[in-house]
Parts: C-alpha cells; structure tokens; sequence
C-alpha cells in the first residue's frame, strides 16, 4: 500500500494546528528559528518548540501571532536539579515562553520517589502559570511506571503528557493509546520523537494525541494538501 493509499483509510482530520513545529537539535542557528517561525507562520502551527537560548529570538519573530512559543526544560535527560529546573523555567517564560515541555527525573520515578517527581512538576506548574507538558520518555518506563508518572504529572497541574524527547526512542501508537486511557480526558497528549509522515501523525492522532511533535510539520501538511489535491 503507498502511503497516499494508507492516508485515505485514516481520519481525515487538519493536523496543522496540532503540529508543535520542533527545532530542538543542538546544532540550530538564528537563520533556522526564523525558517521554522516563518514555517509556523505560514501553515498556522500550533507552536514553535526551540531550545530555551532561543526563545527570545522566537518572540520577537511571532509578536502579534496567534502561536505559542514552547521550550524544554531539563532537557533530554530530566536529571539536572530541580531548582535547575525551576529556574530554567521562570527565565524561559519571561523572555518569551507560553509552553514548557519539562523532563522528568526518571530515576527518581524507577526507585519509588514520587513525592519529588510530583513536587517538582507542580512547584514549576505553579511558579511559570503556563502550559505545561510533562516528557514521560516511553519508551523506558514500563506500563506501570507510565501510569504512576502519568497520574503524578496529572496531580501536578501538567496540561499535557508528552511521549518523548526523541533521544530514547519515539512515539508509539500504543504509549499513545495508554496515556489516552491514563488521562481520560483530563489532559492533552503530545506525541513526538521520529513522527516523519502524515500517515504516521494521523494513528497517533487515531490513538488519543492532540499534539504533534516534529521539526517536518511542513513536509506532514504537503503529503496531505498533495492527497487533497490527488
């Protein structure tokens, strides 16, 4: 089946405001944040998601438009400190920042330390007063550990679960399809990490998430516009 073929039996649903437009290598220079915010510009993104050194420059590339401006923190690994972290996040709101995309400490959540992986989502959630979704890393947590991770950032204040940082592994129908049944509504799902196809974002979609993550919105919406249009 060619993947036109495969898009036809999915939903057909517009994936451009579900797209959070990712520049997150570490490599990125100004020139590629204008092309990404241009990007976001022109297909009406939901967001653009940039290291924290570049969200200032976003801001001032977006100022007066309708998308947010989204960053990571603690970002991929989750284990710098929690005041790290805290501050990472109050400096990324004030030059700019309405989203923050927050790793766990996943070893804090393996050995049974929950009250600190809950207590520094929810001191970040509360100090910053935007949204935030919480990058669970799937791909290394076990079904339970993914409940117990889902249901503590959920407590925390966390607007979204998020699946990934693509640096262990990516999004996956069934992680997806779990935190949908973890959630129950409550919140949104972002699903990210090696999303490279509209075929691909639409069974993520299918599966529960309201997010996309990937740095090849622009390429996602021509495959559909080029189905549309077939």
């Amino acid at each position: 089946m060619d993947s036109y073929a495969a898009l036809r039996d999915l939903p057909q649903v517009d994936l451009a405001p579900l797209i959070d437009h990712s520049l997150l290598v570490p490599t990125a220079t100004p020139e590629q944040v204008r092309q990404w915010c241009d990007d976001c510009d022109r297909y009406q993104f939901a967001a653009v998601c940039v290291l924290p050194t570049h969200v200032a420059l976003a801001r001032e590339q977006l100022q007066g438009k309708a998308i947010a401006i989204c960053t990571v923190i603690g970002f991929p690994t989750g284990a710098t400190t929690s005041g790290c972290k805290l501050y990472e996040a109050q400096e990324a709101v004030e030059l700019g920042a309405t989203e923050l995309d927050v790793v766990i400490n996943l070893g804090w959540l393996k050995s049974g330390q929950h009250d600190r992986v809950h207590r520094e989502i929810a001191e970040i959630c509360e100090a910053t007063n935007v949204v935030v979704k919480t990058i669970l890393e799937t791909s290394v947590l076990t079904p339970s550990e993914l409940k117990t991770a889902a249901d503590l950032c959920m407590d925390a204040g966390a607007s979204f679960l998020k699946t990934s940082t693509g640096w262990q592994g990516g999004a996956t129908v069934e992680a997806v399809r779990q935190l949908h049944e973890c959630s129950r509504g409550r919140v949104g799902i972002k699903a990210s990490g090696g999303i490279r196809t509209a075929e691909q974002a639409l069974r993520l979609v299918q599966a529960g998430a309201n997010r996309i993550g990937t740095s090849r919105g622009p390429e996602l919406i021509q495959q559909q516009e080029a189905l549309a249009a077939g």
